[in-house]
């Protein structure tokens, strides 16, 4: 009996391109064996030419094995009623640039004969969840490559799918929509979707992976869970809070002599940079509303998810547009900036210097807004007054 959670199973794969008279030309991918389960997010990684894309293609079902075997839910990866249960994001972004992005949506929703309500109501949740509801008019051959991104993005998922394989998901995204992508992939892992990212940026790749697999010269040079792939075990550390310079010091003679070692270094932990980035990001979003291009505050598909995990992906996103743990820091600001404001001038306090001014003449039936009379001031008033002002100022600061 087949097991129910295995999505991808390759046993002896391999593809050997030919030439025009059949013969062999490249071996692309050399005999490989693995398995990929329900709910599992892998990083298939590799230099280019390594055998990744061919995989991929097989995979899809684009290209057939030279020999060995390959299932994708446990049938032949060619099987229409599999592929409608894949959502595929290719390295580059194909779409019909005079369509809008309501309309790619709608059009790829019918590829998979989804009924025209279904499509209206997903197109809506996926344009809301990638940032782009303010362009959904718009030509999507206008978009910038981050925005054409993140429709292609929404294209993968418009059928629900239960397997989807990206390449280069966040190729030409800000680090906002870096971060919003990999939320997204994580969800998805969590409500059981399974997910096969290829990419050439290894911070990525470590962010969302439970394990990765690294190809070369057309075979799987390591397959592993990260944890086990990246710990090294001859190191230990510890963090600890800020300490004085007596203990550091104590701290390092007591390690040196358990360890036997003089090689133990001490320091200040940091801050990535994508943190020191979403920081300064969500504060300048805060005084600026409008905006351009993508946004990044929709909320995850509703029916990517069940309930539960909506309300939790929903809190998740909410929390990268508008980090609660940044607001003693933007309140203190704004703090300071009220207390160093410039001081205002007391109209009240200037007032009595014109008690002497004449008052203007009253309207009459004739003419109902009459033109006040001109003040004549002399030069000595002038700069007494000018004086008198001056002085109240000083006194405000």
């Amino acid at each position: 009996m087949a097991d129910s959670n295995i999505v991808i199973e390759a046993q002896g794969l391999q593809k050997t391109y030919r030439d025009f008279w059949g013969r062999p030309k490249a071996k692309a991918v050399a005999g490989i064996d693995f398995t990929i389960r329900q709910g599992e997010v892998i990083g298939f990684l590799g230099p280019n030419g390594s055998g990744k894309s061919t995989t991929i293609k097989m995979i899809l079902g684009l290209l057939y094995p030279s020999s060995g075997r390959l299932r994708v839910m446990d049938r032949n990866p060619s099987n229409v009623e599999i592929k409608k249960r894949i959502g595929y994001l290719p390295e580059e972004t194909y779409l019909y640039k005079y369509l809008t992005a309501e309309e790619t949506l709608d059009f790829f929703g019918s590829l998979f004969n989804l009924p025209k309500s279904v499509r209206k109501k997903r197109t809506k949740e996926l344009l809301d969840m990638v940032g782009l509801s303010h362009a959904a008019h718009r030509p999507v051959g206008e978009f910038s490559k981050g925005m054409a991104r993140r429709i292609g993005l929404a294209q993968a998922l418009i059928n629900n799918p239960d397997l989807i394989i990206l390449d280069e998901p966040t190729s030409g995204l800000d680090p906002i929509g870096t971060k919003q992508v990999k939320d997204v992939i994580r969800l998805l892992a969590e409500n059981k979707k399974t997910v096969i990212l290829c990419s050439h940026l290894l911070g990525d790749v470590e962010d969302v992976c439970d394990t990765v697999m690294i190809m070369y010269g057309g075979a799987i040079r390591a397959r592993g869970g990260l944890k086990e792939l990246l710990e090294v075990q001859e190191r230990t550390r510890i963090d600890a809070p800020a300490l004085s310079k007596q203990q550091l010091e104590r701290i390092i003679t007591i390690l040196n002599e358990a360890g036997g070692a003089s090689d133990v270094k001490v320091g200040t932990p940091t801050r990535n940079l994508e943190e020191f980035f979403m920081e300064v990001v969500n504060q300048a979003r805060r005084e600026t509303k409008e905006i351009s291009g993508a946004t990044n505050e929709g909320a995850i598909a509703a029916y990517l998810v069940g309930d539960a995990a909506k309300a939790a992906g929903q809190q998740r996103l909410e929390e990268l547009v508008r980090p609660e743990q940044h607001q003693e820091t933007l309140d203190a600001i704004a703090a300071e900036k009220v207390k160093s404001a410039e001081p205002v001038p007391d109209v009240a306090k200037l007032s009595h210097l014109n008690e002497d001014a004449p008052a203007a003449p009253a309207a009459t039936d004739a003419d109902s807004a009459p033109a006040p009379k001109k003040m004549v001031i002399s030069e000595d008033e002038k700069a007494a007054k000018n004086k008198a002002i001056q002085d109240l100022l000083k006194k405000k600061k």
